[in-house]
């Protein structure tokens, strides 16, 4: 529910033309999103409901929120119909990707097949959090309304695309001493200049899944694949 609200919360601020403050509600989303994950698996509660209630929640705060705010704050809609598409197109991408979270397993241990939605929603974010710092420290900037466009336009084709992403989720903090180390400085990288910080660790994980994507193909040392689910006999009729 607190994914939901964050969410809404967005599409109003953007709407109302208060961009950090959509910005910053795209972020709560996404941290409310991990810990609702992370108390369910801890907690043993999960279920198909919460499930179901997460990924209708997921399309208002990392699908619709996003889109709304890279339309109204990269001024999308002096593409006309164009930047609508556009927008559009994000949105249909983003809810492709939870629907495929849902039903189909990653074909590789420890990855995710395609961006998760919530990084996209976060790189949206951060792009603004980075501009309006920009604006702050009084260094003039336009961002161009075709690279906004561009921008938001690849986020949706990286979402449902086949391309593997780290998911971190073997990391053990609980014992792992390097993990925690790595864990702290990222923290105080963040605490030090958000808006800068979020902005480059954005970046680098959305450039990661083509770069190590590439970097494997020319290599060849492809990821190993997991073997494929069997799909559970059915019972065949007998007649008598």
């Amino acid at each position: 529910t607190a994914n939901l609200f964050f969410g809404f919360y967005t599409i109003v601020q953007a709407q109302a033309g208060n961009f950090f403050n959509a910005s910053l509600g795209i972020v709560f989303a996404g941290i409310c999103d991990a810990l609702d994950g992370r108390v369910a698996r801890l907690s043993k509660t999960t279920s198909k409901f919460g499930l179901e209630y997460d990924s209708l929640a997921d399309i208002v705060s990392f699908g619709l929120a996003p889109a709304i705010l890279a339309f109204h704050a990269g001024h999308l809609e002096g593409f006309r119909r164009t930047g609508f598409v556009i927008a559009f197109l994000y949105v249909a991408c983003a809810a492709l990707r939870l629907a495929r979270f849902n039903v189909h397993v990653s074909r590789y241990s420890g990855r995710f097949e395609g961006l998760p939605s919530p990084a996209a929603a976060g790189m949206v974010s951060a792009t603004q959090l980075f501009v309006s710092f920009l604006r702050d420290e009084q260094i003039g900037v336009a961002v161009p309304e075709a690279l906004v466009a561009a921008g938001v336009a690849a986020l949706g084709l990286l979402m449902v695309s086949a391309i593997p992403y780290r998911s971190f989720k073997e990391v053990d903090l609980r014992h792992s001493y390097r993990a925690i180390v790595m864990m702290v400085l990222v923290l105080a990288v963040v605490i030090q200049e958000p808006q800068i910080a979020l902005f480059v660790i954005g970046v680098l994980y959305v450039a990661s899944g083509p770069v190590e994507w590439i970097w494997r193909m020319l290599s060849g040392h492809p990821l190993e694949k997991l073997p494929a689910p069997v799909a559970p006999e059915t019972p065949q009729e007998t007649t008598s």
